[in-house]
Parts: C-alpha cells; sequence; structure tokens
C-alpha cells in the first residue's frame, strides 16, 4: 500500500451541519485531507441528536463525520470567529451549509473571503442557492424531494412516497465532493481558488432528469408502480412460498423464453398469446402475475433464485437492513472496516470508489470539541479569548 493518500497535506475547514456539508467533507477526509470541524459547544452538529442507536451515539453522525477534528465555538464571540479566521487563512477548502445568508452576515462568503484568500477554495452548499425567488426559503431534505418532483413518481399510484434515505441531501454532498475536486485540480493549474456552490434543489433535479424528459416531451410523467416497472413485464416484486420476497426482471423476449423454460419450468408458456411480447406481458400483467405467483408458491426464496440463476435473469433478494450487513460479497470482498468512536469501534464500509495501492483513511468520529485544545496551541493561542 502507498504510503500517501491523494488528499495528505490539504486542510478543509467545514462550518457544517445535518448531512450534506458533511457527508462531503467526510469523502474528502477518507482520501487524506485534514478535515477541521466548526461545532458549537456543549451542543455539537444538531445531527448528533437525531437518534442514538448507534450505542448512544447518532447513526447519522457516525457514518458522515469520520475521521475530523472537532473544533468547538461560539461564533457569537468575536474572539472565536477570529480563531476561525486564522484556520481559514491556512486552509485550502471552507466549506459550509449554514442556513440563507448566515454565511455573509459573518463575511464568510466567497467574496468576502477570495478578497483575503484568494487560493482559498469556499464550497457553499444550500436549498436553492443565493439568488433567485426561493433563495431565502428553508430547505430540508424531504422538502426538496417533493420540490424536485421525485415524490411525484415514487410509492404507489395510490401514496406518493418520500425515499428511504437523505437522498436530496446525499446528493448535493455528492456533487459538493466533486465539486471540490475539480476545483483543486484547477487551483493547481492556475493557484487560485474558486468558489463551488451546490443547491440541494438542482442536485437532485439532476437525477430527476430521466423522468423530466419523460414528462415535459412526452406529455404525462412516469406513473408510479411501487417497485414494478412501467413499461416492463415481469419486472418487480413477487413473493416465494416461504413469504420472502424476489426482485426480478426481463429485458427482451430471449429472456422470456429463458425464463419459462428455466424458471416457471414450462416452455409451452412462451408461446401463449397473451405474454408472447412485451407489450403484450405489460397489457396482461395481472395474469402475468397470477401465473408467476402461482409457480413460486410452492418454492422458497432460495430456490426461485436458483432457478432464475440458472436461467440468466437478472435477480436480487429484497434484503432487509440485517440482510444487507450480512451480505456475503462485502465479506468476501473485505469491505468492513473498525472505525474509532469516542464510545469503542463501530464497523463501517469502505468508500465504494475503491482506487489502486490506497486504503481509505477512515479516521475515528469525534467529540464534541474533542481537537479545540490541540488546534488552540497550533495557533498559538492559550484559550479562546485569544491571550497568547
Amino acid at each position: 500500500m502507498l504510503a500517501s493518500l491523494p488528499l495528505d497535506g490539504v486542510t478543509v475547514v467545514a462550518l457544517e451541519h445535518a448531512i450534506a456539508a458533511p457527508f462531503a467533507s467526510r469523502q474528502l477526509a477518507d482520501l487524506g485531507a485534514r478535515v477541521i470541524k466548526i461545532e458549537r459547544p456543549e451542543v455539537g452538529d444538531f445531527a448528533r441528536g437525531y437518534d442514538a442507536t448507534v450505542r448512544g451515539m447518532s447513526s447519522f453522525f457516525v457514518w458522515a463525520n469520520r475521521g475530523k477534528e472537532s473544533l468547538a465555538l461560539d461564533l457569537k464571540d468575536p474572539a472565536a470567529r477570529e480563531v476561525l479566521h486564522r484556520l481559514i487563512a491556512k486552509a485550502d477548502v471552507f466549506i459550509q451549509n449554514l442556513a440563507p445568508g448566515a454565511a455573509r452576515r459573518m463575511e464568510l462568503d466567497f467574496d468576502a473571503l477570495h478578497a483575503q484568500f484568494p487560493q482559498l477554495i469556499v464550497c457553499d452548499i444550500s436549498g436553492y442557492g443565493d439568488d433567485g425567488p426561493y433563495r431565502e426559503k428553508k430547505a430540508y431534505d424531504l422538502l426538496i424531494q417533493a420540490a424536485s418532483g421525485l415524490i411525484s413518481v415514487t410509492g404507489t399510484q395510490e401514496c406518493p412516497s418520500r425515499t428511504g434515505i437523505s437522498i436530496a441531501d446525499i446528493s448535493a454532498g455528492m456533487y459538493a465532493y466533486s465539486g471540490i475536486l475539480a476545483a483543486l485540480l484547477q487551483r493547481a493549474r492556475t493557484g487560485v481558488g474558486l468558489r463551488v456552490e451546490v443547491t440541494m434543489l438542482e442536485a437532485l433535479t439532476e437525477w430527476m432528469s430521466y423522468a423530466l424528459n419523460f414528462a415535459h416531451y412526452g406529455g404525462t410523467p412516469p406513473a408510479r408502480n411501487g417497485v414494478a416497472h412501467p413499461a416492463i413485464a415481469p419486472y418487480g416484486q413477487y413473493r416465494a412460498g416461504d413469504g420472502k420476497s424476489i426482485i426480478f426482471g426481463l429485458q427482451n423476449d430471449r429472456e422470456w423464453q429463458r425464463f419459462c423454460a428455466d424458471v416457471l419450468e414450462d416452455a409451452m408458456v412462451a408461446a401463449d398469446a397473451r405474454f408472447s411480447t412485451n407489450l403484450q406481458r405489460v397489457a396482461n400483467r395481472a395474469a402475468l402475475d397470477t401465473l408467476i405467483e402461482a409457480c413460486f408458491s410452492g418454492l422458497t426464496r432460495e430456490q426461485v433464485l436458483a432457478r432464475l440463476d440458472k436461467g440468466e435473469i437478472a435477480n436480487a433478494p429484497l434484503n432487509s437492513m440485517h440482510d444487507v450487513w450480512e451480505h456475503p460479497q462485502f465479506r468476501a470482498r473485505g469491505r468492513w472496516r473498525d472505525v474509532d468512536t469516542p464510545v469503542g469501534p463501530v464497523q463501517a464500509l469502505l468508500p465504494p470508489a475503491t482506487l489502486c495501492g490506497l486504503e481509505a483513511a477512515m479516521g475515528p468520529v469525534p467529540s464534541i470539541g474533542q481537537h479545540t485544545e490541540a488546534i488552540l496551541r497550533e495557533l498559538g493561542l492559550d484559550e479562546i479569548t485569544g491571550t497568547r
């Protein structure tokens, strides 16, 4: 394994909370960046209180904040703001996702910082951006799922639904992460820092582009079909005789013939006029599903999966969270690592992008203000009052 990581020597100051910015900066930390997380004294990032499921810690916080140093600062105190400015002066990246207008009020916006520190990369994450009619509007993950149209195409015909994870925050965090990496490359060429602006609405709506094109140019939006596919059959969730569910789907009529022979074990079904083409299978979906469920009713999920694999039909079990934790593929590929926390080690998956010869840093999860004294000493300060 190589001795250094791609972002060794890069310092990130993160005035962040919740998910979007912490997820972006955590990925930078995994690549070797030093991430100094600014937290409110005693209270900390409010995501610390979202739940207490990981040995008393928040599952959100543990996931999004490993590998960081926690500096407790009350930014209402001028001396604390001076500490922050000293840190920013030494930093390569400043990332923030404060409430609308808050960074500008504290003179932490790009224009103010760029004038003092032209080499600094500034990443601003917000719900809607700093201009336009929605610039002052608060944005939470659920609200952006609604505003982007995601909820309108998710769920069933009777019941639209949010996704089960904070996908708006995650998408914004991913674009912030990749934008910062691009800005670091550009600065290496020019010596000048850029502003990276990411809005949750624009990030998630980019992911909605298929549905937008489908609705705008086709005239009607994609129908909500749960886990079924609106234009392909069979495709979706089916239940085996043991009550466990399987997801599978076909892509063409050749696969339909294999499905009949190897899964239904009745090649003659392929010639049934109701099902001989995908258009006919979609038109007769109810009858087709009844036929498939009758076949599966006498089989366990493992038996159904074995038949699907024999027929080379793409499939997956409908896993619970416990099933995913124990997924044999993660074990076989050695994807789990121990991460230190204030209450002892917890397990976490390696980042999905594997770099040949490198191992992600995956440093400890900090307690509130854990690194305050050390960082102040580094700046030549004895305490927040700024005495030398």
